[in-house]
């Protein structure tokens, strides 16, 4: 195994262990606390958070900007195939034509619904006021990532670069906006927890 390895698979190593202590404080803290009357089901809000909430149709950040949540959905689903794809790349494993055409061109729609994200963050105002140096640092790793896995699989070459860019993006996954990655499932469950409590969610 060379260097550039070891560097890797380091780098996975403290981004699971981290991502370990962040999911064991979640386990910590428990279920959310809520001294009101309860009014409805948190089961029921639960489940809806996770499902009927998610959709364009009510979420109005999502249906008032219909392009921008559908470059979010290519994004976060290029991000988990070049994921898979990484095992494999990683570990010399034999693909598929048919399965590696489609790696390569969902990498690829990844990097650019990421650039065309990255783009509208730099040159909308509203958002640019929004935004901090952790949001452009993710976007910009995720994305390069993505394009490296689309470049790696469809030459052939440019392997050691493909590992040092994904060994830099599980280092600072941990510490940047990457780490949503276990805080969104907490995040759904809390708020399905407290409109279902209220008798909120799902709506009547």
């Amino acid at each position: 195994m060379d260097w550039v390895h070891w560097i890797l698979f380091a780098a996975v190593g403290i981004c699971l262990v981290s991502f370990a202590l962040h999911f064991i404080r979640l386990i910590r803290l428990g279920r959310p606390r809520d001294l009101s009357a309860k009014a409805g089901n948190t089961n029921t809000g639960i489940v809806y958070s996770f499902t009927s909430a998610m959709s364009p149709a009510n979420k109005e950040s999502a249906f008032l900007h219909l392009p921008t949540y559908t470059a979010g959905i290519v994004y976060h689903i290029a991000t988990f195939v070049s994921l898979a794809a990484f095992i494999l790349i990683l570990f010399a494993v034999k693909m598929h034509q048919t399965l590696l055409i489609v790696f390569v061109l969902t990498a690829f729609a990844g990097t650019v619904s990421g650039v065309a994200m990255l783009v509208k963050r730099i040159t909308d105002k509203k958002l640019r006021k929004l935004s901090n140096p952790d949001d452009y640092i993710s976007n910009l790793l995720v994305t390069l990532f993505q394009l490296m896995t689309g470049l790696v699989l469809l030459t052939g070459s440019l392997y050691t670069t493909y590992m040092l860019i994904t060994a830099l993006m599980f280092l600072y996954m941990p510490v940047g906006k990457l780490k949503h990655i276990i805080y969104f499932f907490a995040a759904r469950y809390h708020l399905g927890f407290f409109y279902g409590w209220r008798n909120v969610w799902p709506p009547k």
